[in-house]
């Protein structure tokens, strides 16, 4: 039996992610922030996942954890970082110092804490987006956050070989990302998006979550970032 942790877990993606490793036979554990989104999951899925409410930035209890449960065969870091976009003349750089500390800080902080406790094996997954390539206006900072996380994905596939690591680059996702804003807004937004895109969908966080599964379960992949945008790159 495998071993996964996904940090992150506890919603959208990352959740996502934790329900199908366990429905492949996975001793899965997730681990989150928010002791109640951790309640929520853990029962959502059932089985035998565990739960563990975590700060990813917080290197020493990442190193505990991934001690108590080594050898980890999948790490799946799945951070979401909510600041950043918008015109970089406009750009809060608060904002966007904030939103590399949400998501960039906290991914490197988290795998650097758990390269002991990987198996020989191991596969690394990270999540970047389709920011980091789409040239969109208003993405500028944004997508320099995910092109950092991007960025660390070919050295890191050399470095640490033969632990895999690779990262998806979503595009639009239904998740709860989007519930800051009201439900007529998000709906309107969504459908504007999806008649944009090759695909007509906005995609699930279980079409996302199929491809992270393939990353961090394929032997074959490594030092490759997939992109599963419904075709938005195509026309960005």
């Amino acid at each position: 039996m495998s071993t996964a942790l996904v940090i992150g877990g506890t919603s959208g993606v990352g959740l996502a992610v934790a329900r199908q490793l366990a429905g492949r036979g996975d001793a899965v554990h997730i681990a989150g922030r928010n002791a109640e989104r951790m309640h929520r999951a853990t029962a959502a899925i059932g089985g035998e996942v565990q739960g563990h409410v975590l700060d990813a930035a917080d290197p020493a209890a990442v190193a505990a954890l991934a001690a108590r449960i080594a050898p980890i065969d999948r790490l799946v870091i799945t951070l979401a970082g909510s600041g950043g976009a918008g015109p970089l003349g406009d750009l809060p750089l608060s904002g966007l110092r904030q939103a590399f500390e949400e998501k960039y800080w906290p991914t490197v902080a988290a795998l650097q804490a758990s390269l002991a406790h990987l198996g020989e094996q191991a596969s690394v997954t990270l999540v970047g987006a389709v920011t980091a390539r789409a040239a969109m206006p208003g993405t500028a900072g944004i997508g320099s956050l995910n092109a950092a996380i991007e960025g660390l994905v070919r050295p890191l596939a050399a470095e640490l070989a033969p632990i895999r690591v690779n990262a998806v680059s979503p595009g639009y996702i239904d998740t709860p990302w989007w519930d800051g804003f009201e439900p007529e807004q998000r709906s309107a937004f969504f459908e504007q998006a999806a008649a944009a895109l090759p695909t007509k969908r906005i995609a699930t966080a279980e079409d996302i979550a199929e491809t992270i599964v393939l990353l961090a379960t394929n032997p074959n992949l490594t030092g490759t970032v997939i992109e599963t945008d419904g075709g938005a790159l195509l026309t960005a």
